[in-house]
């Protein structure tokens, strides 16, 4: 099956995160990850690997064994099952031939792709794109993954000459609702020396530090009484709650930072004058500084509570996920690392190392062990009706990932 073929199979299967099932716990959210992962599990098991299993939870993993005498590292990929809440509908995926110029998506819902609002496009002139029909996702974040992850194993299959060691697929649910599935993936049955998730953006980009993420729930009591006589009695819990973000750093927000900028983003306030609930998200890929900012949160929180009184504000502070960096042994000279810059540089593929301002399962897989830098799939506009991806980048997606096995092999 073509790697394109591939893809348009897997986007017909809309697997949309449910946000409301996963805060119930259930997993994964939607039973259409399922599914997917069920045809995901028949089609390794057509290509002859070994150790397939699928989970209750939908976690789909297997093995490829090592055809090798050598003592070669072993290396697992991973994608996601499921894709975005921003839209629900069913994907109806098209292939265009792009000339140029705007897109129309959509002829009779005036949906139009405008490249003066996209100017990547023009990056693609006389290419092939798989775009959508403007109601929907594509589904490239992260079906384009699985596509060139599964396009990848094939070749190692249908090619038993070419050397290779363990190769490890790991397929994980409800990466879009806080990286549920790595977060439930046993790492011990994953024997890699180190791993590479396929969920970044255009050709050449890689990435391999994000966020350390951290969450805060700040609490405010106060004590509710009837204005006629509210007075040396109210004390107003909502107006606690601005005064406490008041005194946040000012510029230090998601709107006014960018590239390893870090923030504290006021992200929920809720309640009335008895009670109010403040949740801020957390951000620094500086360790050191993000562990700073906690710290300061909690020194906030202390300072405020020697004024209003012991009862009135407390906090939460819990971590959400760290930077992959982190846990990359010899930093910039680490293997994940140095495969996949030759695997570029081999590929005639500039590599482009960003900083990632979010997370990805990596964060969470590096954590429990297995060092996970990002690669991209090809596609841009994630978690909009305006995703797309160019066919000549799905494909240079698999190659980066046949090339790391046979550097490895190396």
């Amino acid at each position: 099956m073509d790697i394109v073929d591939r893809f348009l199979r897997y986007t017909k299967i809309n697997t949309t995160t449910n946000r409301e099932a996963g805060a119930a716990g259930i997993m994964p959210s939607n039973p259409v990850e399922m599914e997917l992962a069920k045809l995901l599990e028949s089609e390794l098991k057509e290509l002859g690997l070994s150790n397939i299993k699928r989970r209750e939870n939908s976690i789909t993993t297997a093995i490829l064994p090592s055809n090798s005498s050598k003592k070669i590292p072993s290396v697992a990929f991973f994608a996601h099952l499921d894709t975005s809440a921003e839209q629900t509908n069913d994907t109806k995926a098209q292939i265009i031939t792009y000339k140029g110029g705007d897109i129309t998506l959509n002829k009779e819902l005036n949906i139009v792709m405008k490249e003066s609002e996209f100017p990547e496009l023009k990056n693609y002139v006389d290419d092939d794109i798989i775009v959508t029909d403007g109601t929907s996702l594509l589904g490239a974040d992260d079906k384009a993954a699985i596509a060139s992850i599964m396009n990848a194993v094939k070749y190692f299959v249908d090619n038993p000459s070419v050397e290779h060691g363990d190769i490890i697929v790991g397929f994980l649910p409800d990466e879009e609702q806080g990286l549920r599935g790595a977060k439930a993936l046993v790492a011990s049955e994953i024997n890699a020396d180190f791993g590479y998730c396929l969920d970044c953006c255009g050709i050449g980009e890689f990435i391999y530090e994000n966020w350390n993420a951290g969450d805060a729930i700040v609490t405010f009591t106060g004590q509710s009484a009837h204005p006629m006589n509210a007075k040396g009695k109210l004390i107003n819990s909502l107006l606690m709650a601005h005064k406490f973000i008041s005194m946040l750093p000012g510029g230090e927000a998601p709107e006014y930072t960018e590239n390893r900028e870090g923030y504290y983003w006021v992200k929920e306030l809720s309640g009335n004058s008895a009670k109010t609930i403040l949740k801020l998200d957390i951000r620094e890929f500086n360790e050191k500084k993000y562990e700073e900012r906690m710290q300061f949160l909690q020194d906030l929180t202390d300072a405020c509570a020697k004024l209003w009184g012991e009862n009135r504000v407390t906090i939460k502070l819990a971590d959400r996920y760290k930077n992959v960096f982190n846990y990359l042994k010899d930093g910039e000279n680490s293997l994940p690392i140095q495969a996949a810059k030759e695997a570029y540089k081999n590929l005639g593929i500039e590599p482009k190392v960003i900083p990632m301002r979010g997370g990805y399962d990596g964060a969470v897989i590096s954590e429990k062990g297995i060092p996970c830098p990002n690669l991209f799939t090809g596609a841009h506009n994630f978690h909009s009706i305006y995703e797309y991806l160019p066919v000549k980048s799905l494909r240079a997606s698999s190659d980066v990932v046949k090339e790391i096995i046979k550097i490895l092999a190396k």
